[in-house]
């Protein structure tokens, strides 16, 4: 059983940046694909970014690219997702997930879930 918690959200203006941590316990994450996700209000949960097991192997949706990052720290058990260049569409509450199989943008198959942390970018 992991648990799973996010920090580092807030409230940005348009082209600040914040970094978003979660933090495992229960298990190392060592083992399990990590991903990000966010949803918006009156909208469904969308992929964000996923890294590998060891963190050389990320991908991106494409609304992010070149200005999010994410990166883990197995020996802090942690994964961040440091995001700059903020934009007002960027809100959302985003969502740290895990799985020990699944390596696809499907928040379905992540089987563990953190409670979301809030990110609002004003213009």
């Amino acid at each position: 059983q992991v648990q799973l918690v996010e920090s580092g959200g807030g409230l940005v203006q348009a082209g600040g940046s914040l970094r978003l941590s979660c933090a495992a316990s229960g298990r190392t994450i060592s083992s399990y694909r990590m991903g990000w996700f966010r949803q918006a209000p009156g909208k469904e949960r969308e992929f964000v970014a996923r890294i590998s097991t060891s963190g050389t192997i990320t991908s991106y949706t494409d609304s992010v690219k070149g200005r999010f990052t994410i990166s883990r720290d197995n020996a802090k058990n942690t994964v961040l997702l440091q995001m700059n260049s903020l934009k007002p569409e960027d809100t959302a509450v985003y969502y740290c997930a895990a799985d020990v199989m699944y390596t696809g943008r499907d928040p379905r198959n992540y089987h563990y879930w953190g409670q979301g942390t809030q990110v609002t970018v004003s213009s």
